[in-house]
């Protein structure tokens, strides 16, 4: 009998000891006795230790009996109690768990679970905000900041307070040079605003543009409040809209009734533009670019047709009648040539200075915005719409300006884009620092507006002409070959 009670207290230690586990030997790393699973020295284990209380089971146990099974004999006075899902159920039919359970070697002896599959890469972006340049350890978080002159209402905002700060500082004359955008309110936030003004004009056509999406989507014309009342209800939202309790927020502006027409057709412009520093501010105007034209004859009696209204690719490629070979661009030295032969050159000059102006005046509202960083840099792409009267108007501009190439002729622009982006960051170190032209950038302001003269601000003939070419012809390769063939490799 004593000899029975001590084999009993024996297996029940070494139960006891094989149950307590040891601490780690490095992180992640457990004992090899820990491992047993693992290393297959279970059936050892099982071989030495003594199994008892089998429980009827289809699934078999490591042991290799079936069922559920104990370490060793259960200690004389003690009775593990049964777990809540073992007891009987109604009827006397016994309930079992979930699935086998089996004690043989303990739960952190047991295999180890597959490890996770590793997240994909992340997405390779085009051109983000501020990318960072040579010698920069990480990329700064500029993305926040990047939206006060990206993001539609923030844009707006902007413009509004500092057409404000001209008045105050520079007088009515000068802060009259913002009026380059449509008037505009951020819904719902200021929709009582828009409602006061909006009855002041009854029939006025709005549009409606979410401030977070690109593409067209989600943009509608409208001429009656009841088309509001629709949207805010949840006529105009989408399904995973209508899920959320806060409503999506727009900007609603006035609509520009008298576009400019060619061929019927409305058309905007995509502009680019490179900032290199905002403090001091610095910016370089691309002299390529295109203008987007809408497949349909331009119409007020169907805004429901964004066909006729948004000029946007995504949007217009979805057309019946469109075609992919022909497209619908035209590369804004064509457009800047028609233009000419249509009006003449004084009147076609002050169009493209007015649109200097814009893109100025809009980087100026946001520079003590946006946290500077002279390693890094911004590409934007401007939408500008030209009206009858030859009115440049802002639409918005994208911070991150799509490189999807839609024809061989705007496959080659976006290359050569990108190719003298990085001219212009000069990440080889090869630039002086004073060159006025880098492939098809000109510089249009460095902490004051550049001059087409030898040096920055000079004057020509005794007027100031600006360091600007958009439309011009790009003689890129050439200049690039003189550039970079005076300096030292």
């Amino acid at each position: 009998m004593w000899l029975r009670m001590a084999q009993r207290w024996l297996w029940a230690w070494i139960g006891l000891q094989l149950r307590t586990p040891s601490p780690p030997t490095a992180p992640g790393l457990h004992p090899p006795y820990m491992q047993l699973g693992a290393t297959g020295a279970e059936d050892e284990l099982t071989a030495l230790l003594p199994v008892a209380r089998h429980r009827s089971s289809t699934t078999p146990a490591p042991c290799g009996r079936g069922g559920a099974c104990r370490v060793g004999p259960r200690p004389a006075g003690r009775r593990s109690p049964r777990p809540a899902e073992d007891k009987a159920a109604p009827g006397g039919a016994r309930r079992g768990r979930a699935g086998p359970r089996c004690r043989s070697y303990p739960r952190w002896g047991r295999p180890a679970s597959p490890p996770a599959a590793p997240r994909p890469p992340p997405r390779p972006l085009q051109v983000r905000l501020l990318r960072a340049r040579p010698g920069c350890a990480a990329l700064p978080a500029r993305l926040a900041t990047g939206e006060e002159l990206s993001r539609k209402n923030y844009l707006v905002k902007n413009l509004k307070r500092f057409r404000k700060q001209l008045e105050r500082e520079a007088g009515k004359l000068e802060a009259a040079r913002c009026d380059f955008f449509p008037k505009t309110f951020e819904l719902p936030l200021e929709y009582h605003l828009f409602v006061e003004e909006f009855r002041k004009k009854p029939g006025t056509t709005w549009i409606m543009k979410p401030v977070g999406r690109s593409q067209g989507k989600g943009i509608f014309l409208f001429r009656k409040l009841k088309d509001i009342f629709d949207w805010k209800m949840d006529g105009g939202r989408t399904n995973e809209q209508k899920d959320e309790t806060q409503i999506e927020t727009y900007v609603v502006q006035r609509y520009i009734e008298n576009p400019y027409l060619i061929g019927g057709r409305k058309f905007d412009l995509r502009v680019y533009i490179l900032v290199t520093s905002y403090s001091p501010l610095k910016a370089w105007l691309y002299r390529d670019g295109f203008a987007r034209f809408s497949s349909m004859r331009f119409t007020l009696n169907s805004i429901d047709d964004h066909y006729v209204h948004l000029t946007n690719v995504a949007v217009q490629k979805t057309a019946p009648d469109y075609d992919p070979e022909k497209g619908c661009k035209w590369m804004i030295q064509q457009l800047r040539q028609y233009l000419t032969a249509r009006h003449g050159t004084g009147l076609v000059e002050v169009l493209f200075a007015d649109m200097d102006n814009i893109f100025i005046k809009s980087l100026q509202s946001v520079q003590k915005v946006i946290i500077s960083d002279k390693r890094c840099f911004e590409l934007y792409g401007y939408d500008i719409l030209i009206d009858r009267d030859l009115k440049p108007w802002l639409l918005e501009v994208n911070a991150s300006p799509s490189l999807a190439a839609s024809s061989q002729e705007d496959y080659e622009l976006k290359c050569h884009l990108l190719e003298d982006t990085l001219h212009v960051v000069d990440m080889e170190g090869r630039l002086t620092g004073k060159e006025k032209r880098v492939g098809g950038f000109d510089l249009i302001w460095n902490d004051g507006p550049v001059s087409r003269g030898g040096n920055l601000g000079a004057l020509v003939n005794g007027n100031f002409m600006a360091n600007t070419h958009l439309g011009c012809f790009n003689d890129r390769k050439k200049q690039l070959k003189e550039l970079f063939g005076n300096l030292p490799a």
